[in-house]
């Protein structure tokens, strides 16, 4: 392995300030995690952010995240075993119209080695 060239690194610190990544670190800690937490751009714009017109409906950015970290917490206390949990959540996307999502939840290394949490949808990883 000494003769590895590594090509390109693309780092999670990049990845957030990039804004592929979005730091929910502190709603995280708030809810119960204990590890820097991040979602994926297509999870919180398409999901987390709420659609137009739903501001009369009680949506919210931080009621979202909140319900989803809630969700991902909750099923990962019961799989303390391993790194990655699924679950579904519902989210609101128009008055009356419920969309349930698969969101996926996985601990992983950071940019330098320390356990992280990363939430996305299939295919974001």
């Amino acid at each position: 392995m000494d003769d590895f060239e590594l090509i390109y690194s693309y780092t999670r610190a990049q990845a957030i300030a990039d804004g592929v990544l979005i730091d929910v670190t502190a709603q995280a800690k708030e809810t119960g995690f204990t590890v820097p937490a991040a979602v994926t751009d297509h999870l919180f714009n398409g999901y987390i952010v709420p659609p137009p017109g739903l501001t009369g409906e009680g949506q919210s950015v931080e009621g979202r995240l909140h319900d989803t970290l809630w969700m991902i917490l909750t099923i990962a206390r019961a799989s303390r075993e391993s790194s990655r949990v699924e679950t579904d959540v519902l989210f609101l996307m128009a008055p009356g119209q419920w969309e349930k999502v698969r969101v996926i939840a996985v601990i992983g290394p950071g940019d330098s080695g320390e356990p992280v949490l990363t939430i996305m949808l299939p295919g974001d990883d």
